[in-house]
C-alpha cells in the first residue's frame, strides 16, 4: 500500500494529477464532515446522455485516483436539479402534449410522457441511475426537490437571504439590463399555481425568513425560502448547494467556466471554500455542434450501448478531457479496441506504467478480471467476420470462432459472446449498408488468382503469421511497390470497404477454404 501510495503521488494520468489538489487541500486537517466529498450535477431536463455519464465516470477516476494516495473516506454525490422548471418541450420525447401544460412547474410535478414513473423528473432520474448501477458505480443519488422540501438546505438559504445584497452586488453586472429589473437569486414556487417564477422580489424580511413578490394572479404574496417554496436561480443555487454540502471536488464543461467562477464567489460570500475543480472540453455531433440534452443530437448512452460495452465508453471520456471530440458512432470501434489492448496490457506492466493505463482507471486496482478470456479477437475482425460469413447470428458467428480459438464458448467467454453481440449491431446498422464492392483491376486479379491457388495447398490449422506472410509474398511477387495499396485491394474487392482486418488473422478466422471461396467469388462478379 506504501508503495502505490508513493507511485500515486508521482503518476502522471490526469486523474492523479487532479487528486494531488485534493492531497494538498487536506494536508493540515481532515474534512470536518468526515468525508471527502466529490458532487457531479444532472440537470433532467431532457433524458440522460452521454455527457452525463462522462462527468460521472471522470470523477469516479479522480476519485478513484485519489484513494491510492490518502486513507480520508471519499463520497460520491450524483445531484439531480429536479426542482428547475420545465423551460420547453424537449424533441426527443413521445407524447408531448401531456407536458406542454406543465411549463415552468418543476421537473417533479410535470407528468411522465413516457408513463412509467410518478413525474417526468423521477423517469430521467431512473433513467440516469439504472444506467449508473450497471456499470458499478459508487455513488450516492442526490435530488435538489428532496432536499429543499426536506429543509436539509433550510440553514443555507437563510444566509443566502441575509446575503442577498453582496450575492446580488455579484451577480447583476453579468446580466443585460431588461434581465436585471426583475432578477433576484430566489425563484419562488407559486402558491396557486406551482409554476417556479422569475419575478422581482418586492421586499426581504431576513428575521422572518421570507420574500414578497407579485403572484401570477397579480396578488401580493409573502412564502418563507425555506422549506422549498423557493428554489434559487442556478448559478447562486450551484455556490449554495458546494456550501450547503461541503462539496470537494467537482468537474464542469468548459462553458461553464464563467458560471463556476460565480458559484465559487457565491460559496464565499456563505462562508464556505468552495470545491477544487476542473474543467473539460465539450463533445461535438457529427457536424461539429455542441450536443445537447434538449436537442438529442449525438449519441445517448442507449445508443454506445447496443454497440459496445461501457468500458469502451469509460476509455473514451478518460482520453484526452481537455479536447473537444466528436461523439458519433463511428468512434465506437477504434474505442473498443483500443480498450480490449490496454486491458491485454495491464498485467503484465509494472506498478508505476500500470498507474497510468486507462484499465487502471476504469477497473481500479482490482484489476479485469471480468472481462475473460477472448483469444485473440478484436471488435475490426469481428465486424469484418459479420461482413463476408452470410449470418446474421450469434451462434453463425461462434461457429466461426469455435473452429478459431476452439477453447472458447459463450459459456467460457461471456465478454467475447457480448462482443459478437455489439458487433453484428454495429455490422448491420452502419456497416453492410455502406458497402461497395469494386472489381479488381488485373494486376490485381492475377494476384488474387494466385492468392486462390495457394490458399488452396494450405494446410489446415496454418498459423495467422504463416498466413500473413503467404499474402505479403504474393503482394510482392506480383510488383505491388506499396504493399499497402495490395492489401487495400484485398479490402475493397473481397470485403467492400477502404480499411479492413490483418489478413493473416482474418483467413484464420474465416477459414482457408471459405477464404478462398470468398476470393472466387469477388474474381467470378467482377
Amino acid at each position: 500500500m506504501a508503495e502505490l501510495r508513493d507511485l500515486a503521488l508521482q503518476a502522471k494520468a490526469w486523474p492523479f494529477e487532479e487528486a494531488r489538489k485534493l492531497v494538498a487541500r487536506f494536508a493540515k486537517a481532515p474534512p470536518a464532515k468526515g468525508h471527502v466529498l466529490f458532487e457531479t450535477g444532472y440537470g433532467p431536463s431532457g433524458l440522460p446522455h452521454i455527457g452525463t455519464f462522462g462527468e460521472v465516470a471522470r470523477t469516479t477516476m479522480v476519485m478513484r485516483a485519489f484513494r491510492a494516495m490518502s486513507d480520508l473516506p471519499t463520497r460520491l454525490f450524483c445531484f439531480s436539479d429536479d426542482m428547475d422548471g420545465l423551460r420547453k418541450v424537449p424533441d426527443n420525447i413521445p407524447n408531448p402534449e401531456i407536458i406542454r401544460p406543465f411549463l415552468g412547474k418543476p421537473l417533479t410535478k410535470v407528468p411522465d410522457p413516457f408513463g412509467t414513473h410518478e413525474s417526468f423528473g423521477h423517469h430521467n432520474n431512473a433513467r440516469l441511475r439504472a444506467f449508473l448501477d450497471d456499470f458499478g458505480f459508487e455513488y450516492a443519488f442526490q435530488s435538489a426537490t428532496d432536499w429543499y422540501t426536506s429543509g436539509r438546505f433550510d440553514a443555507t438559504l437563510l444566509e443566502v437571504l441575509a446575503n442577498y445584497d453582496a450575492i446580488m452586488a455579484l451577480m447583476l453586472p453579468t446580466l443585460g439590463e431588461e434581465r436585471q429589473a426583475t432578477y433576484s437569486p430566489f425563484l419562488p414556487v407559486s402558491p396557486t399555481t406551482g409554476r417556479v417564477l422569475q419575478v422581482p422580489i418586492l421586499e426581504r424580511n431576513v428575521a422572518a425568513g421570507t420574500v414578497v413578490f407579485e403572484d401570477e394572479d397579480g396578488r401580493k404574496t409573502e412564502v418563507p425560502v425555506t422549506g422549498g417554496h423557493v428554489k434559487l436561480q442556478w448559478k447562486p443555487d450551484w455556490g449554495m448547494r458546494w456550501a450547503a454540502l461541503g462539496v470537494d471536488y467537482e468537474m464542469y464543461g468548459k462553458d461553464l467556466i464563467p458560471s463556476a467562477d460565480l458559484a465559487a464567489k457565491i460559496c464565499r460570500i456563505l462562508g464556505e471554500n468552495p470545491p477544487d475543480g476542473f474543467n473539460y472540453e465539450l463533445f461535438l455531433d457529427e457536424t461539429g455542434q455542441k450536443i445537447s440534452k434538449s436537442k438529442g443530437n449525438g449519441l445517448t448512452m442507449e445508443d454506445w450501448l447496443r454497440y459496445g460495452p461501457p468500458e469502451s465508453l469509460a476509455l473514451y471520456m478518460f482520453q484526452k478531457p481537455r479536447a473537444a471530440k466528436r461523439l458519433f458512432f463511428d468512434v465506437i470501434p477504434r474505442a473498443v479496441d483500443e480498450y480490449l489492448t490496454f486491458v491485454e496490457k495491464l498485467p503484465q506492466e509494472s506498478a508505476d506504467k500500470a498507474l497510468e493505463n486507462p484499465a487502471w482507471h476504469i477497473h481500479g486496482p482490482q484489476g479485469t478480471k471480468g472481462i475473460g478470456a477472448r483469444g485473440a479477437l478484436t471488435y475490426g475482425m469481428l465486424l469484418n467476420l459479420a461482413g463476408v460469413a452470410s449470418t446474421e447470428t450469434k451462434a453463425g458467428l461462434w461457429g466461426f470462432i469455435s473452429r478459431y480459438e476452439p477453447d472458447l464458448t459463450p459459456a467460457t467467454a461471456p465478454f467475447l459472446d457480448r462482443l459478437v453481440g455489439y458487433a453484428l449491431n454495429y455490422y448491420q446498422d452502419f456497416v453492410k449498408p455502406t458497402k461497395t464492392y469494386r472489381a479488381p483491376t488485373d494486376a490485381e486479379r492475377a494476384a488474387m488468382v494466385d492468392l486462390a491457388a495457394r490458399l488452396e495447398t494450405t494446410p489446415a490449422g496454418t498459423s495467422a503469421e504463416d498466413l500473413q506472410s503467404l499474402v505479403f509474398e504474393i503482394g510482392k511477387a506480383h510488383g505491388f511497390a506499396e504493399l499497402r495499396t495490395w492489401f487495400q485491394a484485398l479490402y475493397e474487392v473481397l470485403l467492400g470497404q477502404s480499411q479492413g482486418p490483418r489478413m493473416g488473422s482474418f483467413v484464420a478466422l474465416y477459414g482457408i477454404p471459405e477464404t478462398v471461396a470468398l476470393v472466387r467469388g469477388a474474381l467470378a462478379r467482377g
